[in-house]
């Protein structure tokens, strides 16, 4: 692997949310096309994006977005660059496997791989799990902004 553990410090520096709507937690693993974090935020009760009680699974594409955007930022770092910022435009082929993710009990791993990348976005596969337990897999676009 490229690297290795990234903690919240520098994650920081690589995403654009801020506060409780930075939701990794820390970078177990990456290398020039993947990256593994991991997290406990979706257990807080304060969990900014909870509802009706609940954090539903569909908020799992924030966080494959979130590890996408610390991928991307972590290798435009490594040839000495920085990234654009990024909007999610596209999400392909989701499969959520669970209805929540407040309730698992456990931290969640995401992985995601970069299938294209271009100057003007990326295209990454995720996947989300607890466990040994797969919560959701899903493609992204990522579009990214002029300097």
């Amino acid at each position: 692997m490229t690297g290795s553990t990234v903690d919240s410090a520098a994650i920081a520096l690589l995403v654009p949310h801020s506060g409780s709507m930075r939701l990794i937690d820390e970078v177990v693993a990456w290398d020039t096309l993947t990256i593994h974090c991991r997290t406990l935020s979706h257990l807080s009760p304060a969990h900014p994006l909870r509802s009706g009680g609940g954090l539903g699974a569909l908020h799992l594409v924030e966080y494959g977005a979130q590890a996408m955007a610390i991928h991307g930022g972590l290798e435009a770092r490594s040839r000495g660059g920085s990234v654009l910022p990024g909007m999610l435009a596209s999400v392909r082929d989701l499969r959520l496997q669970v209805e929540r993710i407040d309730d698992l009990g456990a931290a969640l791993d995401l992985h995601a791989r970069q299938l294209l990348a271009r100057e003007d976005g990326w295209l990454y596969e995720f996947s989300a799990s607890c466990g040994a337990r797969t919560l959701a897999t899903g493609r992204v676009i990522v579009m990214l902004g002029k300097p």
